[in-house]
């Protein structure tokens, strides 16, 4: 197997990346919606798509949003969420290596926690965070609908 290089992805990215989390979320996201949501975004430093390439095709992502705050204690944070690494390509260490990318671009942006959003079902990506070193925190994550999905 190919070395895997990581990359912040740019907007001819898209289509694969949401290709990757259709495939293996059961997403139901369009091209052009995300690239609309991409391309408002795409300036903010502080919201970064991180992409995997491998055998020239996209085959992991992460998206990383920097949170700063003015609260001591706190300070700047950094959520992770759609952890993504292709079916036939998990089992070889891709994801523990692209959590080493997100922690090298968080240290950078001088955040001190990495928060992780994942849904209950994923089990095994589940034991692969418990190994990087994360932790399930005692809190619940709270949702409240402002619109309706479409």
């Amino acid at each position: 197997m190919n070395e895997i290089i990581f990359r912040r992805a740019n907007i001819d990215d898209v289509e694969g990346i949401i290709d990757l989390c259709n495939e293996n979320f059961g997403d139901n996201t369009n091209y052009e919606y995300a690239k609309s949501v991409f391309k408002n975004t795409m300036t903010d430093e502080n919201q970064i798509y991180l992409i995997g390439i491998m055998d020239n095709k996209i085959v992991a992502h992460t998206k990383i949003t920097i949170i700063p705050t003015m609260f001591k204690g706190m300070e700047t944070y950094a959520i992770i969420n759609h952890v993504c690494v292709k079916l036939e390509y998990r089992r070889h260490n891709i994801a523990t290596k692209m959590l080493d990318e997100v922690a090298k671009i968080c240290k950078e942006k001088k955040a001190v926690a990495i928060k992780l959003w994942s849904m209950n079902f994923r089990e095994a990506a589940h034991a692969c965070y418990k190994n990087y070193g994360f932790r399930v925190d005692d809190a619940a994550f709270f949702t409240k609908e402002l619109i309706a999905s479409k």
